[in-house]
């Protein structure tokens, strides 16, 4: 896994990053910039930006000052805001609770990232918060919980830690029964403490697959991006909620 940053269309831009487990085991992370209506910029997660990838960032943004604002969707992605607060000092920051407590220096906005006001003020994107589960657990090692942001213009979905892929080439895909989307193995722990808790994900993930089945590209943190023609993220989406949803119904 190396830092890039991937083009997938004239509006939206993937920065695969490096997140490295006790300095050696590399699960990455990533970022994405988006733009938006007169040459306008918001950022999708923070990342620490350097050589290359920052030089193209900066190509496209006016030297940082058209990034209007830098949007933080998985309250436990937390590593990288101080340093994009630095880099982009003119920006909006948007957070969870979390966000503000545990990155205090930075300047964020009382208005919180999941809160209708946010989505409101960027009719480009579309949000979504998994139903069912907890956006910030209280186990600290459950990350099963972040914001969901789609891009319809460019077809491309931005996630954290709720949907992960399996890079596989599609000739070892059909000899391997690997689903094209998985949810976080956490999401069992994430589950509100309700009986319908699950369900309620399952159906949360199913309006997903509707909702948003112009989806071209999947954008998962730790694990790849994933590309799919007409129909097929829909139908990938609705197998691993059938799967799933057997599954926590025991």
């Amino acid at each position: 896994m190396a830092e890039k940053i991937v083009q997938l269309s004239d509006e939206f831009w993937n920065i695969r990053g490096d997140l490295r487990i006790g300095g050696v085991l590399n699960v990455g992370t990533q970022c994405s910039l988006v733009r938006l209506a007169e040459g306008r910029f918001v950022f999708l997660d923070s990342y620490t930006l350097t050589g290359k990838i920052r030089e193209r960032v900066m190509d496209l943004t006016d030297q940082g000052r058209a990034v209007e604002a830098v949007l933080n969707l998985h309250p436990f992605h937390t590593l990288h805001c101080a340093q994009m607060a630095r880099d982009f000092p003119d920006a909006t920051f948007y957070g969870s609770a979390r966000h503000a407590q545990k990155v205090p220096d930075v300047g964020w906005s009382p208005d919180l990232v999941e809160s209708g006001a946010v989505a409101a003020r960027y009719p480009e994107l579309s949000f979504s918060l998994p139903e069912g589960i907890d956006y910030i657990s209280k186990d600290e090692s459950v990350h099963a919980g972040s914001l969901l942001v789609f891009h319809p213009a460019s077809g491309s979905l931005h996630v954290d830690d709720t949907f992960n892929v399996l890079p596989l080439p599609e000739t070892l895909r059909k000899l391997l029964p690997v689903p094209r989307i998985a949810f976080h193995p956490t999401l069992k722990k994430a589950l509100h403490d309700t009986p319908d808790a699950g369900a309620r994900f399952c159906d949360w993930a199913e309006r997903i697959a509707t909702d948003w089945a112009g989806t071209r590209t999947l954008c998962a943190a730790h694990s790849a991006i994933s590309r799919f023609k007409p129909g097929e993220f829909s139908k990938a989406l609705r197998d691993t909620v059938s799967r799933t949803r057997r599954k926590l119904a025991t």
